[in-house]
């Protein structure tokens, strides 16, 4: 039986920082308040819309504040997102590879699920997901592992016959959460540091490399 992979979309499938920092930025200019430069939004990621808008405004803005910026950024990000979003090199041909030898594809992620399914459906059209989950209200986002136990459950895998793909410490912490293997990436937005000291033991450096560790036999870890 072929494992089941569960993908993380920000950072492990898509480069969308310039992206998501441009409509984030409108969204705070519009409403008088600082912006950043990309790198620094880099460092808001992972958490959702909303920790992205917490992380991204001043320290005490009320709820007013953050509702306002939060509706303009995911008006603008709905209009603008294809201009900053890109695969990364060499990911289509790894899903590709993955896609014919059998395994069951999966996204899970923690931005808004229309966003998430628009931008799975249109950067990779010709790859088949068995699921493609984003953030939906109600449904505790990760390193929650009710996402990833619904991915199992759908695709007619256990969990310890899945395995999170991500480049944070919170798909660790989801894999751990769910009892899935996990496999840390280095080419998103934390740095190998960060993923070593959250207890990643499988770590691919390119989507090359992330066949290699899938398609080698051996056990992997949770």
């Amino acid at each position: 039986m072929k494992y089941g992979l569960i993908f993380d979309l920000d950072g492990t499938l898509v480069d969308s920082l310039l992206g998501i920092a441009a409509s984030l930025n409108r969204a705070l200019a519009l409403s008088g308040l600082p912006t950043h430069p990309p790198e620094r939004v880099r460092g808001f990621i992972g958490n959702g819309a909303q920790v992205l808008v917490e992380r991204a405004t001043p320290v005490g803005s009320d709820e007013t504040v953050l509702t306002i910026v939060g509706q303009a950024f995911k008006a603008d990000y709905d209009l603008t997102w294809p201009q900053g979003t890109f695969p990364y090199d060499g990911v289509v041909e790894l899903l590709e590879s993955l896609q014919a030898q059998g395994y069951p594809l999966t996204v899970l992620s923690n931005k808004p699920h229309p966003f998430t399914e628009a931008i799975v459906e249109k950067v990779f059209p010709a790859i088949h997901f068995s699921v493609v989950l984003g953030q939906r209200t109600g449904i505790p986002h990760k390193p929650d592992p009710t996402g990833a136990l619904e991915i199992s459950s759908r695709i007619h895998r256990g969990p310890g016959n899945c395995i999170i793909i991500g480049d944070s410490t919170m798909d660790l912490e989801t894999a751990h959460n769910a009892g899935m293997s996990a496999i840390a990436v280095t080419w998103g937005y934390q740095d190998r540091e960060r993923l070593v000291a959250a207890g990643a033991q499988l770590i691919a450096n390119d989507p090359a490399g992330l066949e290699m560790l899938l398609l080698t036999p051996t056990k992997y870890a949770i």
